[in-house]
């Protein structure tokens, strides 16, 4: 059986951001070795494992996760909440609070296809309120 030999890995732009020592200033080099004396034995094994010199301790903290809000700055989450709080059926069913997740979400992020729903929604009510259909009672 032949040997197989693998391709090298590519190396993307992140890693080698991750991976290249830092340059820092005398006064910064002197905090970083006081933080890392102060530390326990096993942090400083995880510092050890990645390397003393990537390590970062100033490192700029990450993003934070953007939340998406409707137009009255409210997550999806709030406006599920709040509209099953006071307009849902008491007893309603998983496929209802189903229902109102999915349309929830798909008008916060402007989906197509959860506006199209809407739209019809809106016209189909006025339909049978022109008709003195009411919608709660109606059963096709």
């Amino acid at each position: 059986m032949a040997d197989l030999v693998r391709p090298a890995k590519a190396v993307t732009n992140q890693e080698v951001k991750m991976h290249r020592p830092m340059t820092m200033s005398d006064e910064h080099e002197a905090q970083k070795k006081a933080i890392y004396e102060k530390m326990s034995p096993r942090r400083r094994k995880f510092v050890d494992r990645i390397g003393y010199d990537r390590w970062n301790p100033f490192a700029e903290p990450k993003d934070p996760i953007e939340w998406r809000t409707d137009g009255t700055k409210r997550t999806t989450q709030q406006l599920v909440r709040e509209y099953l709080q006071n307009h849902a059926p008491e007893n309603y069913s998983n496929a209802y609070g189903r229902g109102v997740l999915e349309m929830c979400l798909g008008m916060v992020n402007g989906d197509e296809r959860f506006l199209a729903m809407f739209e019809f929604a809106k016209w189909y009510a006025a339909e049978l309120e022109k008709h003195n259909i009411d919608i709660n009672d109606y059963m096709p």
